[in-house]
């Protein structure tokens, strides 16, 4: 219910709405609906009141409404069914315990993810209503050894998207998005699959929006929009990155072409030229980094004249 009371005023679009015009509509008491409204505000929405003409969400509240982003979604498949929480420890993790029931291209949204994680099960921090916390369940007929792909297009959806709400950003293969040197946003791909057949894919996607503070441990490292100067509303960012990754990903899932995304990562890369260290579990190894493949592997020199192709793994900058 608190979520149709914050939907409805939503769609008041900064004017004042009743309790009583509430209540009616809604089905419930006004003491429920101030019950709600009070709970709302406890998990930091911002929703004015006044005892004549009731409650107000104010039209700068950066609040994510499922049905706001459905009308501003120009996919055919891709966020057509939103399962919206308010609170969720991992939305991958939840995305992969509904995948199997869950139409394709469902996408799993989160004010606050309590245990977000990026790659290697490293710690990724979702602060309440600071960020876009979505996973989305794919199910794409192509094979398994297909799917490493899709991970770089969805970081050019990313980079697309926020170059034309004005932000420049780079990729940094194959799956974190910077800007200005920093870590802005990051890509999980997780896959349940058979040896000749994907179940699904769960694409998660964490976005830092406006959080202007940082833990100790990664304040040196990461940034938001908001901090770069970039002051863009959530769900304006989200339904640009959807409608960016369905267009490349459906592409690429019945013709196999990625070109356009591989191409973007080139564009975009923040690695290519730069002299970097290649990580796996067993340890790092200096490289320099050459360029991106056609089939999206990174191609790198080591110190001793080796030039391979890195397919998956990890990597970062030297510093010299």
């Amino acid at each position: 219910m608190k979520e149709k009371i914050l939907e409805f005023l939503a769609q008041s679009k900064g004017s004042y709405v009743s309790g009583e015009h509430i209540s009616e509509e809604l089905g419930i008491s006004r003491a429920a609906v101030w019950k709600h409204i009070k709970s709302l505000r406890e998990e930091g929405y911002i929703i004015e009141s006044s005892s004549r003409r009731g409650y107000m969400l104010p039209l700068a509240s950066d609040v994510i409404i499922p049905s706001e982003i459905e009308a501003m979604l120009d996919t055919e498949l891709i966020g057509r069914h939103i399962v919206f929480l308010e609170s969720i420890d991992s939305t991958n993790d939840y995305a992969k315990k509904i995948a199997a029931e869950s139409p394709d291209g469902t996408l799993v949204i989160a004010d606050e993810q309590t245990k977000g994680k990026g790659r290697m099960d490293r710690a990724w921090s979702s602060k309440r209503g600071e960020g876009i916390w979505m996973s989305m369940v794919l199910k794409p007929r192509i094979a398994p050894h297909r799917a490493s792909l899709i991970t770089l297009i969805a970081g050019a959806a990313v980079a697309k998207a926020l170059e034309g709400l004005g932000a420049n950003v780079q990729v940094k293969w194959p799956n974190d998005i910077l800007i200005g040197g920093k870590k802005l946003c990051g890509i999980l791909t997780e896959m349940g699959a058979q040896m000749e057949r994907i179940d699904y894919i769960v694409l998660g996607i964490g976005i830092n929006v406006s959080t202007t503070e940082f833990s100790e441990e990664i304040k040196g490292i990461a940034t938001s929009l908001k901090s770069e100067g970039h002051y863009l509303s959530r769900k304006d960012v989200i339904a640009s990155v959807l409608n960016e990754f369905e267009r490349m990903y459906t592409s690429y899932v019945k013709t196999g072409d990625a070109s356009e995304a591989i191409s973007i990562c080139r564009e975009k890369s923040s690695l290519i030229g730069r002299e970097i260290y290649v990580i796996s579990w067993g340890g790092k190894e200096p490289a320099k980094a050459l360029d991106i493949s056609d089939e999206g592997d990174l191609i790198v020199e080591y110190e001793d004249g080796r030039i391979e192709k890195v397919i998956s793994g990890e990597v970062s900058v030297r510093n010299r």
